[in-house]
């Protein structure tokens, strides 16, 4: 698919995919084998749990988004989660604050200063092994190639993290968080940025299950300066993830 074709990204993401927020049992169920099939199976990350669902003690305070295909059954594609400071004890540090506290460069930002109930972390973000397939992606939980975003005859447009970083900001957006932290690979951050999405580093690189950065996006930044390629795409996650709350909030 050509990004450089006057294509709208919301009519075709909705062709394929499916995202929503997983607030029931059986869309956390989805999630949990995901990030088992992925972090655990063809990662190695974490050991392999008997019931092959991944599961953290984050997940009590976490929500949590689902990319499925549209095709009966839903097969799922992908999830992510948003780390909520923990409501009973605010003060708890995010996973980014306990991997790489030292390493924060907090002239830029200190965590412990902001209102903790404003802040999150994006983590978790998996996509199954089909649909990151391409040679040397074996081993990268959601793999992105700069041919994605080229020029050529048929350069592809990354849906699959990017509906899932754009679901994580819906949720953001709907937990009234204010600031997002992540801890990514440099390039998937680099890739981001070619979006309009502005990505903060704010500490050196850690090695953690590869190279890592912490850095931090604003929410409201994020949605004011997208690019206009990106706003359809925006626009049905954005729907999707609301519809998806509204829907399982009747049942």
């Amino acid at each position: 698919m050509s990004i450089i074709e006057p294509i709208n990204l919301g009519t075709g993401f909705k062709k394929y995919f499916n995202i929503c927020a997983a607030t029931t049992d059986a869309l956390l169920g989805d999630v949990f084998h995901i990030r088992h099939e992925v972090y655990c199976e063809n990662l190695k990350f974490e050991a392999l749990r008997p019931d092959r669902r991944e599961t953290d003690h984050y997940d009590a305070h976490s929500v949590h988004c689902l990319l499925r295909k549209v095709d009966e059954p839903f097969d799922s594609v992908g999830c992510t989660r948003l780390v909520l400071t923990n409501p009973e004890q605010p003060e708890e540090l995010l996973p980014f604050e306990k991997t790489c506290g030292a390493l924060l460069d907090r002239s830029i930002v200190d965590p412990s200063r902001l209102a903790r109930g404003r802040i999150a972390e994006i983590s978790r973000l998996a996509v199954r092994g089909q649909y990151r397939r391409r040679k040397g992606e074996e081993h990268e939980q959601a793999p992105i190639n700069s041919s994605d975003f080229s020029t050529g005859a048929q350069p592809r447009f990354p849906y699959i993290p990017t509906s899932l970083l754009l679901g994580a900001v819906a949720l953001a957006e709907r937990q009234q968080i204010e600031t997002v932290f992540v801890l990514t690979e440099p390039r998937l951050a680099a890739h981001f940025a070619k979006l309009g999405v502005e990505v903060i580093q704010i500490g050196a690189p850690i090695s953690h299950r590869g190279t890592r950065v912490p850095s931090m996006m604003r929410t409201e930044e994020i949605i004011r300066n997208m690019r206009s390629l990106l706003l359809p795409l925006w626009r049905v996650v954005r729907e999707e993830i609301g519809k998806s709350f509204d829907e399982q909030a009747k049942t």
